[in-house]
Parts: C-alpha cells; sequence; structure tokens
C-alpha cells in the first residue's frame, strides 16, 4: 500500500496534468483572440470618435471665422454707406448721429476681428493683420471726415467718397476675401488630414481583420489538430487498454496452467523420486528384518542411508524450486550467487552477479520480485535465446529530485535475441506484472541477432527512524 500509493498519486498528477493542457491551449487561444477583437473594438472606437470630434472641431471653425468675416465684410460695408450718406446730406445736424452710428459699426467690427484672432489659422496670419491694419485706417480716416466745416465738406466730398472711401473700402473686401480664401484652403488641409485619418483607420480595419482571420485559422487549426492528436490518444489509450485486458486473460490462463503444470511435475515428482525411495526403503528395511546374518544386516542398513540420502536430495531440491530457504535465511545477494551457480552447473552458462549497496531492510516482496524476475530471465536465457554469458546487475539508487530510494536491476544476454512487439510469451508478461505490482518501471530491449536486456526499477517504501534505530540496535546486541 505505501509503495503503490506514490505511484497512484503521480499518474492521478500526470492525468490532471493531460487534462489541463488541451484545456489550457484552448482557453488562451480563444480569450487571446477575443480580447485582440475587444481591443481592437476599442482602438477602433477611439480613433472614430477622435475623427468625429476633428472634424466637428474643424467645422466649427471654419463656421465661426466665416460668420466673423461676413461680421466684417458688412459692417465695413454698412459704415461705407453711412458715410456716403452723411456726404450726401445736406443737413448740418446730421454729423453726430452718422459718428455714433459708425462709433457703433467700430465696435461691433471689433468684436468681429477679436472673435476671428481667437481662431486664427498661422497661414492667415499675415492677410488678418494687414486687414486689421487697413480697418484702423479706415475708422481714422472716416472719423477725420466729421471734423470738416460744412463749407471743406461741400468741397471735399466727392473726391473723399471716390479717393478714399471706395478703393479702401474695396482694399478692406478684398483682403476679406483673401483670408475667406486662405480659411478655405485651411478647411480643404483639415478635411484632407481628417481624410488620411479615415484612411488609416480604413487600414487598421483591414489589418484588425486580417489579423484576427489569421488568428481564427491559426485557433481553428490548432484546436483540430489537438482534437486529432486527442482522438489518436484515445484510441491508443483504448487499444492499449484492449492488449492490456488480453494480456491479462492470457496471463491469467497462462498462471492457472503453470500452476497445473507444477502441481503435475511436484506430484509426478514425489511419486517417481519420493514414492519410489520410500518404497525402496521400506523394502529394504523389511529384508533387515527378515535376516540374521550380521553382514546383510550392514549392507541393508547401508543401503537404506544411501536411499535416504537420495530422498532428501530430491526433497531439498524440490523445496529450492519451489522457493530457495537461503532468500528467507540470507538474503537476495547469497540466493543469487546460489541461482547463478546451479544454472551454470545445469546449463553451462557463464552468469556474473554484481550486487551493489543492497539494504539490510529490503522488504521480502521487492527480494522475491528481484528473484523470480532475474530466475525467469536466466531460464529464457538458456531455454529459448542459446546464450552463453549472462550478465546480472542489482544496485540501490536515490533519486536526485525527491530523495526517493529505488532498487534497479537488470539481466543482460549474448543469445539470439527476438522483437518485443511480436514476441510476448507468459515469462515475460509474469515477470512486467510482478515490476508493476509494486509500482515499478519495466523495459525490455530485445533486436534479433542482438541479444537480450532486461531492466527495471522499484521504488522502495520510506522506513521511519524509529523502526531503522530498532534495527540497528537489534544487530548491534
Amino acid at each position: 500500500m505505501s509503495i503503490q500509493k506514490p505511484q497512484g498519486s503521480s499518474l492521478e498528477a500526470n492525468s490532471g496534468a493531460r487534462r489541463l493542457r488541451p484545456l489550457l491551449v484552448l482557453s488562451v487561444g480563444f480569450g487571446g483572440l477575443i480580447l485582440f477583437i475587444l481591443a481592437a473594438a476599442i482602438g477602433t472606437l477611439i480613433q472614430l470618435g477622435r475623427v468625429r470630434n476633428d472634424d466637428t472641431r474643424i467645422r466649427q471653425a471654419f463656421l465661426s471665422r466665416l460668420r466673423a468675416l461676413d461680421l466684417i465684410r458688412s459692417e465695413i460695408y454698412l459704415s461705407g454707406t453711412d458715410m456716403r450718406d452723411f456726404l450726401l446730406s445736406p443737413a448740418p445736424g446730421s454729423a453726430e448721429t452718422r459718428r455714433q452710428e459708425i462709433v457703433a459699426i467700430q465696435s461691433e467690427t471689433q468684436t468681429g476681428l477679436d472673435s476671428y484672432a481667437r481662431s486664427l489659422d498661422p497661414a492667415e496670419q499675415d492677410a488678418f493683420e494687414s486687414l486689421r491694419s487697413e480697418i484702423d485706417d479706415w475708422w481714422q480716416v472716416l472719423d477725420s471726415a466729421f471734423d470738416w466745416t460744412p463749407a471743406e465738406k461741400q468741397r471735399r466730398r466727392y473726391t473723399f467718397f471716390y479717393e478714399q472711401l471706395v478703393p479702401r473700402r474695396t482694399t478692406m473686401l478684398q483682403i476679406a476675401d483673401r483670408i475667406a480664401a486662405i480659411n478655405e484652403r485651411g478647411l480643404n488641409r483639415a478635411e484632407e488630414r481628417l481624410a488620411a485619418s479615415a484612411d488609416k483607420l480604413r487600414w487598421q480595419l483591414i489589418v484588425t481583420f486580417g489579423i484576427t482571420m489569421l488568428g481564427g485559422i491559426v485557433l481553428a487549426v490548432s484546436t483540430i489538430g489537438l482534437t486529432l492528436r486527442l482522438e489518436r490518444e484515445v484510441e491508443r489509450r483504448l487499444k492499449e487498454t484492449s492488449e492490456a485486458r488480453a494480456d491479462l486473460q492470457a496471463l491469467s490462463a497462462g498462471l492457472v496452467r503453470a500452476q497445473e503444470d507444477e502441481r503435475r511435475n511436484l506430484a509426478r515428482e514425489l511419486h517417481d523420486e519420493v514414492g519410489q525411495s520410500l518404497s525402496a526403503i521400506m523394502m529394504e528395511a523389511g529384508n533387515v528384518s527378515a535376516t540374521s546374518d550380521p553382514g546383510e544386516i550392514r549392507d541393508r542398513a547401508a543401503s537404506i542411508a544411501r536411499i535416504a540420502q537420495k530422498t532428501l536430495n530430491a526433497v531439498r531440491d524440490l523445496a529450492l524450486l519451489l522457493r530457495p530457504s537461503m532468500l528467507d535465511d540470507f538474503g537476495l545477494v547469497p540466493a543469487l550467487n546460489w541461482h547463478a551457480r546451479e544454472m551454470g552447473k545445469r546449463t553451462g552458462l557463464t552468469i556474473r552477479i554484481s550486487a551493489d549497496d543492497i539494504p539490510d531492510e529490503l522488504p521480502e516482496e521487492h527480494a522475491t520480485c528481484i528473484y523470480r524476475v532475474v530466475q525467469e530471465a536466466i531460464n529464457n536465457a538458456a531455454r529459448h535465446a542459446g546464450a552463453r554469458n549472462v550478465q546480472v546487475i542489482v544496485k540501490n539508487r536515490a533519486a536526485v529530485a525527491n530523495g526517493a530510494r529505488r532498487m534497479v536491476f537488470s539481466v543482460q544476454d549474448d543469445g539470439s535475441g527476438f522483437d518485443p512487439r511480436i514476441v510476448r510469451g507468459l515469462g515475460i508478461l509474469g515477470m512486467e506484472e510482478r515490476v508493476r505490482r509494486l509500482g515499478g518501471v519495466w523495459r525490455i530491449d530485445s533486436k534479433p541477432g542482438q541479444g537480450t536486456t532486461i531492466s527495471a526499477e522499484l521504488p522502495l517504501p520510506e522506513i521511519p527512524q524509529t523502526e531503522m534505530h530498532a534495527a540497528h540496535s537489534h544487530i548491534a546486541g
């Protein structure tokens, strides 16, 4: 239980990570695409609002300047009309009235000039200053006419009207028209800037649409690829599950057959070896009781001793085949060395055992697993592979990541080899099942004509410090 729990937790963590990875990819992909579309939409709305505000501001400024120019034109024209009426009027008392009217017109004209100056475009600066200078001269010329005497008015009015008023008014109106033209050109330039901003906005929309389409295509392709990969993964796992189920069924059936074969062999050995030997002992014992010759009694007793020794050896061999007693009495390494010597005697194999730092507190089920896997691998090398040399390595290692201990062992032979993808015998399934039952990792590397290497890693349970201290104290005692 303590060994399999970390393995189950690791599998659950890996399974959870595999489930979260597609969800993370899809969430990031769709979330990023939605955020990009939202950001593009907000940016487009901001740019559109800016263009609309610029358009409104430019048009309002243009209309404001245009109204100011119209006011200036109308006031100049009206002041000229009032001055003409003053010059042509014979009544001597109309001068002050006309002067008051022209002063009022001058005030309104100054208001229009100030209003225009607040929204003045740099390109209109020179023309506007010329207009302001001409208007100031215009008021001075008009004001000087109100100081004339009636005789001077009668003598100079025609010359003043045609040489002063008309040319100056025409000049001011021309300057106002020039300012209006500059104002219109400024409006055209502003409209061009607005058109450029609209073009930029259109390109931004095109680029945004293109990026969105590209992102959608990439996301769709990625999603399809991920879905296909998950589908292949599911199919692969279903196939592995089916193969594992078939292997388990074959292993179960093989174990039943192996159990029956083992019982049959054990019954045959007991009948043929032990039973025959006991029958012989009984007959010799009967012969001993039937004779009184001391020499014959000694011969019968020696025969009984030889048969009893042979029976004892046969029983010991049967017990060692079922489970070597030295695995329980002396540990894993002596049991492996004994098995290597016995197999070498029977088959002629050269078997080298290399065991490093085997812990004294190695659990019984781990020692049994390693011994049975090594035993089965050596038997396969002798019976099926035709090998001449076998190398067995058993080591105790500590993982770097978390300090967990592991037993690492391997069996390598120089036999004929095989293809593990095709050949799946009962012995291989049994070895793999033993290792995986303890939460270990099983590997087999073999190719036809290149020998076979069987390796495995078994995680060792953590031993509390109190138990280790008690064990050391018991050994020291």
